[in-house]
């Protein structure tokens, strides 16, 4: 496939859009190969679950090698405040699928309870969306084609989402409908304007994972996600990392119907944590792509003047 042809699919979408007299929706989910070291744009109620401010950087370049690949940047930062019982996070997203650009800012509250051994928690997030579609950057087969010859607005569009979180020291489980609200982005009669209205098409994330000491060395940490969403395939994520001595980990999985994947990483010291993961798509892209590979960088800092003892594995 070459960069023409690519191009000209490209195109034709972007065509078909335009020209259609309905309703576009700005409903997404992007996925992550390493989400399980930092659900917090999953799940809200995850905010403060690693007893500490934590930091997280992620950069995702999904299927490379083919032009206008989605190539998504993320930040999150989340703690527990001094009564333990709330923790609080923000999340901040940019995204990039062809010409469409989204920019995404969360903010994240949990509360949080003793329950048995472990702490179960309830969070809320809100924030906004900020889309646009950069015509500008195509290059089209005709000189100055009107319906190419400007970018559309930035349009800022409002979402919430709601979660719940379980969590012991070697255990986690976790429930949540990210995006409550559905975002249209009505292009008929080449005009965009923002409809807000409760979605139909919630997507429902379901999390759990559990930690096994083999030995004083080595300890196994299975997971998986299931998403669920009205209309389409049920889609899980299974996947085990090995973790020896709580320094370095290597792990493999398995997304339903898109790829196999690997990771790794190192911890270098209990508040330093870098990760890597590369996923092998099982689609006709395989004949395309390069792959999509992610890298991770996380940072657990001092909190209340304690000092971060032991790494968290989840």
């Amino acid at each position: 496939m070459d960069n023409n042809f690519i191009r000209s699919i490209k195109l034709l979408t972007i065509a078909f859009v335009i020209s259609a007299p309905s309703l576009v929706f700005a409903q997404y989910d992007p996925m992550f190969t390493q989400y399980m070291f930092n659900e917090m744009y999953i799940n809200p109620a995850y905010a403060g679950s690693r007893e500490c401010i934590s930091a997280t950087a992620l950069y995702r370049n999904q299927w490379s090698g083919i032009e206008g690949s989605p190539k998504t940047q993320t930040f999150s930062i989340h703690g527990p405040l001094q009564n333990q019982k709330v923790g609080i996070g923000l999340n901040l997203l940019n995204e990039e699928i062809g010409v469409t650009h989204n920019t995404v800012l969360f903010s994240n509250y949990a509360y949080r309870v003793q329950l048995g051994k472990g702490k179960f928690s309830l969070g809320l997030q809100a924030g906004i969306i900020n889309h646009q579609d950069r015509f500008l950057e195509l290059n089209t087969a005709t000189d100055g084609d009107p319906k190419f010859s400007a970018n559309t607005p930035n349009l800022i569009l409002p979402n919430a989402g709601f979660g719940m979180y379980y969590y012991t020291e070697t255990f986690y489980a976790g429930f949540s409908i990210p995006r409550l609200i559905e975002n249209r982005i009505d292009v008929s009669k080449n005009k965009m304007v923002t409809n807000t209205t409760n979605s139909k098409y919630w997507h429902y994330f379901t999390t759990v994972g559990k930690i096994f000491t083999l030995n004083e060395n080595y300890k196994l940490k299975p997971a998986f996600m299931i998403k669920v969403v009205k209309g389409a395939p049920v889609e899980f994520d299974l996947n085990s990392n090995i973790f020896v001595k709580e320094k370095w980990w290597l792990g493999c999985g398995y997304r339903s119907g898109d790829a196999f994947t690997c990771m790794t990483g190192f911890q270098f010291t209990p508040q330093f944590r870098m990760g890597y993961s590369f996923d092998y798509t099982t689609t006709e892209l395989q004949d395309y792509s390069h792959g999509s590979h992610e890298i991770t960088i996380g940072y657990d800092f001092s909190f209340n003047k304690k000092r971060v003892i032991t790494p968290r594995l989840f």
